[in-house]
């Protein structure tokens, strides 16, 4: 079954950014955009407060607007549009389900804030088994952006970063980019060191030569099933946020995976995804893996 792309928006500027990335990746992808709005019945004791009935029609047109905006500058575009009354984490998460993608705004960036991410998309990020693709509301497509590469994290064994290769290689072979694929690596505590480890390191020359060689091991399969695709193996020392952040300048899209299941305290974000979204100057897509 062919999955949409789908967006959420709610009328806020960066939700309207989101509709016009997802648009122009579905467009790349020769996908259908499906378009969301979550919604819930706003009583109020004012007198000539508007019922249900036409708070929702006043939603449906909202998100028809958007939609006919979309298709204008899309022609042949598929678009659909759904108003879901709900919870909106639930419901963002839900229509996820059967997506290729789901896309949200972020509520801005600045230097020392980063991205504003807020508890809806963080929870939705934490609870959906799809990607999520965050996007700035100054987000434009300009032809320096075009030209830079998709960067993404790959970490631990080649398995762990299998969902996050496949959506950074798929991504960058409908733009026709590179790929930059960036493994941090740093010191293990003394502790960890064991026989077996230190017999593996050995036979690899050291550490970092240890390190590129997982990463080469990662992404072969993926270099021969996008012959097309150039890559850059980037290995660096320091924390994979750090490192991720340090070529984020030369990235049109981040890629970042997470781990899908939930801890005692609930569905988590992670580390690595949570600092990329707070600081990168880019959309960043969180990929879900097992």
């Amino acid at each position: 079954m062919t999955r949409p792309i789908t967006a959420g928006v709610d009328g806020t500027e960066e939700s309207l950014a989101a509709l016009d990335w997802a648009a122009r990746e579905a467009v790349r992808r020769g996908l259908a955009l499906r378009v969301v709005r979550a919604w819930r019945f706003q009583p109020y004791d004012a007198i000539d407060a508007a019922d249900r009935q036409t708070q929702a029609g006043w939603v449906r047109d909202a998100v028809d607007e958007a939609a006919k905006a979309v298709t204008a500058r899309h022609a042949g575009l598929e678009v659909s549009t759904e108003v879901l009354e709900g919870e909106t984490v639930d419901t963002l998460v839900a229509a996820a389900a059967d997506a290729e993608m789901l896309v949200l705004g972020s509520r801005g960036y600045g230097p020392v804030v980063g991205f504003l991410l807020g508890s809806v998309g963080q929870q939705v990020i934490a609870e959906t088994a799809r990607p999520v693709v965050l996007v700035r509301a100054d987000d434009r497509p300009t032809a320096e952006a075009a030209g830079r590469e998709i960067v993404v994290g790959q970490q631990g064994e080649a398995e762990d970063s299998a969902e996050a290769l496949r959506f950074a290689f798929e991504t960058a072979a409908a733009r026709g980019a590179g790929v930059r694929v960036v493994r941090a690596w740093t010191l293990p505590p003394v502790f960890a060191y064991s026989p077996g480890s230190m017999h593996l390191l050995d036979e690899a020359g050291g550490l970092e030569p240890f390190e590129k060689k997982a990463l080469a091991a990662a992404v072969a399969p993926w270099r021969e099933r996008f012959p097309d695709v150039p890559v850059a193996e980037h290995v660096e020392m320091g924390s994979a946020a750090q490192v991720l952040l340090s070529v984020a300048a030369r990235a049109q899209l981040m890629v970042v995976g997470r781990r899908a299941h939930r801890t005692a305290v609930g569905a988590r974000i992670g580390s690595v995804a949570h600092g990329v979204l707070h600081h990168a100057g880019c959309p960043v897509a969180v990929v879900p893996h097992a």
